[in-house]
């Protein structure tokens, strides 16, 4: 069945996905903005995955770039753009668009192609939580013999902008998407690697958006702070580590990635775009893909890695990744074993 969404269930996914994007996925007011621009055009429909045939292909869509990017610019049509060409290259077999992950503004990812071009978006994200690789989106699909990632991107403005198409292998496709979201100003929507129903059952994380949505009203219910913070928390089995002051920030933007790390209190997180680690005296506490969140207290909102700033006032949670709805690619020791290699630089 074909669910109709309204204007309060994509406030509701930002403010969802934000949680869920455990510092990346995205801008929370970006996020907001595009919901404006969405239910200006139009209604974007939801389908469940078992509502499609399994045979039936669906495209991936993506914002890929550093959330911090001054310079970033997409417009629908550049958006579009993408998934007409994918569908062109598929000879119009695409029956739906899934997006890569959950986040304030990837939550919504498609849903702005779906009034325009009025397809519906499959609610099987290829991953329940954010994630700083494009390959960590990709459904393991570069375990897949012989396979050939297929990708077109667009965006940036005036002399920024840049679109294009890359064929080849996942890890090369996935950073040549990534260099163009540079050259475009610091982002690029990414249409992507089509696969059936029936693989993104197996590998993806159905349901995480309408998981999203539901978890964006629990927070959004609270009236104070300390209502929603609980709420959150509640509702995803998590717990509340620490609130106190942000001290010793750091952010670099290293290949189109925020890279940095904070304390609050006693406690120690990096971040590699989404957070990656939360330790207390030495001892590491948590890792991704458990989910490690800030949030603003004086805003009353949840604030990513982006949008910290040294000396705000925040309460970081946790939940166990056996509690998330993840993405078979979030058990893959060979891209987990990359986080290291990014993070032992900022510690």
């Amino acid at each position: 069945m074909v669910k109709v969404l309204s204007y309060e269930d994509g406030i509701a996914a930002v403010y969802g996905g934000a949680i869920l994007g455990g510092g990346g996925g995205g801008l929370l007011e970006e996020g907001l903005k595009l919901v404006e621009e969405i239910f200006a055009a139009g209604e974007p429909q939801l389908v469940d995955i078992t509502e499609l045939d399994q045979e039936d292909l669906v495209a991936c869509v993506a914002l890929v770039g550093a959330p911090s990017a001054v310079d970033q610019y997409i417009s629908g049509e550049q958006l579009c753009w993408s998934y007409r060409q994918m569908n062109k290259h598929y000879e119009q077999r695409l029956k739906g668009i899934i997006t890569n992950e959950n986040g304030a503004s990837t939550t919504i990812n498609g849903w702005l192609q779906s009034v325009l071009l009025n397809v519906p978006v499959v609610d099987a994200p290829c991953n329940g939580r954010a994630h700083p690789t494009g390959i960590m989106g990709s459904l393991n699909l570069h375990e897949q013999q012989d396979y050939q990632s297929v990708q077109f991107y667009a965006g940036g403005k005036d002399d920024f902008a840049v679109q294009g198409f890359v064929e080849g292998n996942l890890q090369n496709t996935a950073k040549t998407a990534r260099q163009a979201s540079i050259l475009a100003g610091g982002l690029v929507g990414v249409t992507r690697n089509p696969v059936t129903i029936d693989y993104l059952q197996k590998h993806g994380a159905p349901n995480a958006i309408t998981m999203a949505i539901e978890l964006g009203y629990r927070f959004l219910k609270g009236q104070t702070f300390e209502e929603k913070l609980a709420n959150v928390v509640k509702h995803l089995n998590g717990t509340h580590i620490v609130s106190g002051k942000v001290t010793n920030f750091s952010l670099t933007k290293e290949n189109g990635f925020d890279v940095g790390k904070l304390s609050v209190g006693d406690y120690h997180l990096t971040f590699w775009n989404e957070y990656m680690t939360l330790s207390k005296e030495g001892q590491l506490q948590s890792k991704f893909p458990d989910l490690i969140m800030t949030f603003d207290i004086e805003k009353m909102t949840p604030v990513p890695s982006a949008s910290i700033q040294e000396g705000m006032h925040v309460a970081v949670i946790h939940v166990d990744q056996s509690l998330l709805t993840l993405s078979s690619t979030m058990q893959n020791e060979a891209l987990l074993q990359e986080i290291d290699e990014v993070i032992k630089n900022v510690l």
